[in-house]
């Protein structure tokens, strides 16, 4: 039996899309559920860094995921500034986070 609570698609999206977003696809101030035709873009993306930090990975091994994510699979090559690894910190932190709340069953 799980401890764990299990995991909601829609906080995982809350977050990836409003801190991540690595393709850019969100106007700023809008909402995924806006954009229905690619709300899932990022999903296995957010359920695996969720999934493995819950089980075993620290942040930084949530932020290089998400960094090898960006720059390999999605081809967006090496960041160009900063702010790439700042977003993909500020998202694996905020799972982290997620994933830590306690759960009462």
């Amino acid at each position: 039996m799980s401890s764990h609570a299990p995991l909601k698609l829609s906080r995982l999206r809350d977050i990836g899309w409003r801190e991540w977003d690595p393709i850019g696809l969100l106007p700023a101030g809008t909402a995924w559920e806006s954009y229905p035709e690619f709300a899932d873009e990022y999903d296995r993306y957010l359920l695996e860094a969720a999934s493995r930090l819950r089980r075993d990975w620290a942040v930084s091994d949530a932020v290089d995921y998400l960094m090898s994510i960006a720059s390999g699979h999605m081809g967006l090559g090496p960041p160009q500034d900063s702010s790439a690894s700042k977003r993909a910190e500020v998202t694996a932190t905020a799972i982290k986070a997620y994933v830590d709340e306690p759960f009462e069953a």
